[in-house]
């Protein structure tokens, strides 16, 4: 995903446990990613691994925790296989992080986040749909971007979190148009069921975001952010070239606890061209509306539209559910139809997944990704993928 904005969200008390209500910090965020469970009560595992291997060093960031300082190191790896009779047929990556939280002051906390991203072969997953003619992203984040400065930022947030105001090095994807099923580290892989491929999300860099609650059940999001920002290469261009993407959000949450859960939204945006004509304006809307019910069922609709100038689609619809189960394994099944910009047709896709907790810390994530009538491959009816992630925590 993308870091570089300032949020000011009223989201700091979203439907996620303590460590990720530190402003606007979505299911994908660092804050989330500290929390194990997925912001539900009663978590269960089948094991404690790895924490019962290394006793010591798990006790010692949970005594830094207790003053104010949470990390994790965590490594994610992702397998994919395609059936498409064009390109690699095959893909694998990783991406190892070093992210955390600093309580500094009662309502002002410091986020960081580092990551190395890298294929394992010639295709990392995030492009596998494409070498295959498909216009899909089928693994999202997965990419051989190298070293990332995804995240440093400060978070300042209202005495009763009535607003919140982020500045630094943030990404945009954790809190623009975002559902309880956003994170590719943890449930859809398929940036149709992620971020909403409508919209031309920037890469991680400078901004400023922000936001606030309107009554018992409403909210406001805005951000302003470096639309060439380049997380590689960390710098203060926005300054000089002034090309921003900006997005607007109003949305209803059934309570600010649950704001992630249960969640209807609205999603404004534009994205400057670049600096040097390589990408050219765009913008668009996107309407989201997810829901959980009794804890365990969340099912969704999203939709989005846009000039197609610059974005993935100029048109998308998607649908599906996912079940919450106590022991926090996630199942989900999801629908998308798509049209891209200039190409004639539709393109179907249909992604299934199961996320087995093996503990807090180890989660194996089978899927299955079928995409009907692939827009670039004239050739092929149709393209499967089976894909196996797994993600450990230390």
């Amino acid at each position: 995903m993308r870091p570089v904005v300032i949020s000011l969200v009223a989201l700091g008390m979203l439907g996620m446990p303590a460590q990720a209500q530190q402003g606007l910090s979505g299911p994908s965020s660092a804050a989330a990613d500290l929390e194990p469970g997925d912001g539900l009560t009663d978590p269960q595992f089948r094991s404690d691994f790895p924490r019962n291997i290394a006793p010591g060093w798990f006790e010692w960031k949970d005594g830094l925790a207790e003053n104010g300082f949470s990390f994790n190191l965590d490594y994610l790896a992702l397998g994919q296989n395609s059936s498409s009779d064009l390109g690699e047929g095959e893909a694998g990556g990783g991406i190892a992080r070093f992210y955390g939280n600093w309580q500094a002051t009662e309502n002002g906390s410091l986020t960081f986040k580092i990551e190395d991203r890298h294929a394992y072969g010639d295709v990392a997953p995030q492009f596998l749909g494409l070498d295959g003619g498909a216009v899909s992203i089928t693994g999202t984040a997965f990419n051989d971007s190298g070293t990332l400065l995804t995240n440093l930022f400060w978070t300042q947030r209202a005495a009763d979190r009535s607003w919140t105001i982020q500045f630094g090095q943030i990404d945009v994807t954790d809190f623009v148009d975002v559902y309880g099923l956003v994170s590719p580290y943890t449930a859809f892989q398929n940036l149709s069921f992620n971020t909403n491929p409508t919209i031309n999300a920037p890469n991680p860099g400078l901004g400023i975001a922000g936001g606030a609650q309107l009554g018992s059940n409403f909210y406001v999001v805005g951000s302003i952010a470096d639309a060439d920002a380049d997380p590689s290469d960390p710098n203060l261009d926005v300054f000089s070239d002034g090309k921003l993407f900006k997005s607007l959000e109003i949305g209803y949450t059934s309570s600010f606890d649950r704001i992630y859960f249960d969640n209807i939204h609205l999603t404004i945006w534009e994205s400057d061209e670049s600096a040097d004509g390589s990408r050219p304006k765009d913008k668009g809307a996107a309407f989201s509306a997810a829901w959980l019910f009794e804890n365990k069922w969340m099912p969704f609709f999203r939709a989005g539209v846009s000039d197609g100038t610059a974005a993935l689609f100029e048109r998308s619809v998607s649908t599906g559910v996912g079940l919450f189960r106590r022991n926090t394994d996630l199942a989900g099944i999801g629908f998308n139809w798509a049209e891209a910009n200039g190409i004639d047709g539709s393109q179907k896709t249909l992604e299934a997944f199961y996320r087995f907790s093996i503990s807090p810390n180890f989660q194996i994530t089978p899927s299955i990704q079928f995409i009907d009538n692939p827009l670039l491959n004239a050739g092929q009816d149709s393209m499967t993928l089976l894909g196996l992630r797994a993600r450990i925590v230390f």
